[in-house]
């Protein structure tokens, strides 16, 4: 059996295997609410045979949204709208379905990326006022977001949490809470974005409490037994910003309050970043989390081949892989990779039928008739 499709446990979740379909934001929602393409986009990439399906970056608030389309979890409204999506999931997928709650701070008020990525003012009709740990904005001639203070960062933490119990009601098997990518969480780690002088900034320990806050605000709020992990960002890919070593710090702290896995990325908190691009450019970030920590590790980045995922996984740099634009690409990724490693993948019974010959125990317990 390839190790890409050996079983993972996940905390006290099983998964079939260790493909991972990553969070994509879809900016397709209104006023934070699941649509029809949601339905489509989410019932398709649950048929994929993947063993976790992760949905995309689900604000706390309205105001943790980065653009007005952006998917949330914060109105009853909101947890109506997802019921019905994933009612359709598990209707017909044996998936494992997580969500990844999100905050995105200074990064806020923005235009999908199709309409530019660009700031929309505060003024703006589709504009709010963003907030962030200091008044700094996130690139030159945006506005400035509100440094958070007190009653603030208590309201952000309640929103994580109010987020997090919503996910239990709605029964998700697991939360990634978002601490990558420039976003809040983020942002308060990282001394480029966070120049606080209160007990929320300056040293490594300071801009971790909130985050670490959160965490513990998140893991209360869900079910024990039901994973809660947390995705962040190696390096910020700027001299003097957050590196690989704080983030072994935090993921030794997150150890310490039962996070069951980190989902290693990098960068997004500045526009000054110079990322090496390249195959599996972020993987060396989780090998170094998982050997040191001892923590399940998640590697994501340019994983776009079979060979590739197996390698990681077989070669113990991480527990699991995930896809994002490959996956789009190639919804059926996982039946590919299972064909081409010579392992079986699930599918539903009324694609059976599409099984290639030269691969006719592809699907696990696929058997019909034909009249």
């Amino acid at each position: 059996m390839p190790h890409l499709f050996t079983p993972w446990q996940l905390d006290g979740l099983q998964l079939a295997n260790r493909i991972v379909v990553a969070p994509m934001c879809q900016y397709s929602a209104v006023e934070g609410n699941a649509t029809d393409w949601h339905l489509l986009h989410l019932g398709h990439l649950a048929l994929s045979g993947a063993g976790l399906l992760v949905l995309e970056a689900s604000a706390v608030s309205a105001q943790g949204r980065i653009s007005p389309q952006d998917l949330g979890l914060y109105s009853d409204a909101n947890e109506a709208a997802l019921a019905r999506v994933l009612q359709a999931v598990r209707a017909h997928s044996p998936i494992g379905v997580a969500i990844q709650l999100s905050h995105a701070g200074r990064k806020g008020s923005s235009r999908a990326p199709w309409d530019g990525g660009v700031q929309i003012p505060a003024g703006a009709p589709d504009g709010w006022q963003t907030v962030a740990p200091s008044a700094w904005p996130h690139a030159a001639g945006e506005d400035a977001p509100l440094a958070l203070d007190q009653r603030g960062l208590a309201q952000v933490r309640d929103d994580f949490a109010a987020a997090a119990r919503r996910a239990a009601r709605l029964g998700f098997d697991g939360i990634e809470l978002h601490a990558a990518h420039g976003y809040l969480l983020h942002q308060f780690l990282s001394p480029l974005a966070n120049r606080r002088e209160d007990a929320y900034g300056g040293s490594l320990d300071n801009r971790m409490r909130f985050p670490l806050e959160v965490f513990d605000a998140v893991r209360a709020a869900f079910p024990a037994g039901k994973p809660v992990w947390v995705r962040v960002s190696a390096t910020d890919w700027v001299d003097g910003g957050w590196d690989p070593d704080s983030t072994l710090r935090f993921a030794q702290a997150l150890q310490a309050r039962g996070c069951a896995a980190v989902h290693v990325s990098t960068g997004g908190v500045s526009p000054a970043q110079k990322i090496p691009l390249g195959p599996g450019y972020q993987v060396p970030f989780a090998q170094r989390v998982k050997e040191v920590t001892g923590l399940p590790t998640i590697a994501v980045g340019m994983i776009t081949e079979p060979q590739q995922a197996e390698a990681i996984v077989a070669q113990g740099q991480a527990d699991a892989v995930a896809l994002a634009r490959a996956m789009l690409y190639d919804p059926r990724w996982p039946w590919h990779a299972a064909a081409l490693l010579g392992a079986h993948v699930t599918a539903p019974r009324q694609y059976w039928r599409s099984q290639p010959r030269e691969h006719k125990d592809l699907f696990q317990g696929a058997h019909f008739g034909q009249r």
